[in-house]
């Protein structure tokens, strides 16, 4: 399988501060090229397990007798660590999004450049597609997926849009959806509507937002007193849960104060935000709009 080079790697890396002895998750596979820089780093004794969903990534499994990759959603790392035996861990890499595979695979529907199905499930596996949000949710629905996700302001109108469209036959290809939906998106920012008009309908297929806050909520259980969580993330919406979390503890609201007015939060940032090089985003562009955060137990 065909994957980019890993973004931020060894800022990301770095970031995980390796034990050689050490026990460290990559809950985002992909091609590989984190868990195999983390590999390169732990010892004899170190131990790496990986999640991924996606029957593609699992072909690139390690043949390593320190790696174990759980072909699973790491919304549930607690539960098959667990099973695994590991309560605790060192360190926990999150590559947020969708791999460059999964962009460059036309017929996983993931891009606006190829003329494919509405997929664009990460889990080859799930019921709900792209084609069932954009042709079966109710115009509400469809507004609030767009709004929420999509971050577009004039979400009801191509929401209403694309009901009418429908009525008369199914909307089946991306490119059908591009038709549809082409007088909401000017030329001179075709790249950046479109974008978010698929970023929307993506993360209602995948639950992205719901999966994150799972995964980071179990964080402060499984990391070891000087454990570390390194998180990479590619759009707004996740990068404001993930800094929301390690500065509060929360996603919304504000964190309670003990009697002396002092915040109690489970973990604490590590440095500041790291964005990627001018020379990395010239080598892989996939890499301009990354954003590392990193962080431990209080």
């Amino acid at each position: 399988m065909e994957y980019h080079n890993p973004v931020l790697l060894k800022e990301s890396i770095d970031g995980l501060n390796i034990k050689p002895n050490g026990v460290y998750v990559d809950v985002t596979f992909g091609g590989g090229g984190h868990s195999k820089e983390i590999l390169n780093r732990l010892g004899e004794g170190g131990k790496l397990f990986a999640f991924d969903q996606d029957v593609d990534a699992q072909k690139n499994a390690i043949a390593d007798d320190r790696f174990t990759l759980i072909p699973q959603n790491f919304r549930f790392i607690k539960r098959y660590l667990r099973f695994y035996g590991i309560k605790k861990v060192d360190g926990v890499l999150a590559d947020l999004g969708v791999s460059s595979h999964q962009f460059d695979e036309a017929d996983r529907g993931f891009s606006t450049r190829f003329d494919a199905e509405l997929d664009m499930r990460m889990n080859q596996t799930g019921e709900l597609s792209a084609f069932e949000v954009v042709n079966n949710y109710d115009e509400e629905q469809l507004s609030n997926v767009l709004f929420q996700y999509g971050e577009l302001r004039n979400a009801k109108a191509i929401a209403k849009k694309i009901v009418a469209v429908r009525q008369d036959e199914p909307i089946k290809t991306s490119f059908q959806l591009k038709e549809t939906l082409s007088q909401f998106v000017p030329k001179a920012k075709e790249h950046k509507v479109l974008a978010q008009i698929f970023q929307g309908i993506r993360i209602e297929v995948n639950q992205e937002i719901e999966v994150l806050k799972e995964f980071l909520t179990q964080i402060p259980e499984i990391l070891n007193e000087d454990g570390r969580l390194s998180v990479i993330s590619y759009h707004s919406l996740e990068d404001r849960l993930v800094k929301r979390f390690i500065r509060d503890g929360l996603f919304e609201g504000q964190p309670e104060k003990d009697f002396f007015g002092n915040i109690k939060v489970p973990m604490k940032k590590v440095g500041g935000l790291i964005v990627p090089t001018s020379a990395e985003i010239k080598e892989n562009n996939r890499a301009r709009s990354a954003k590392l955060r990193i962080a431990t137990l209080v």
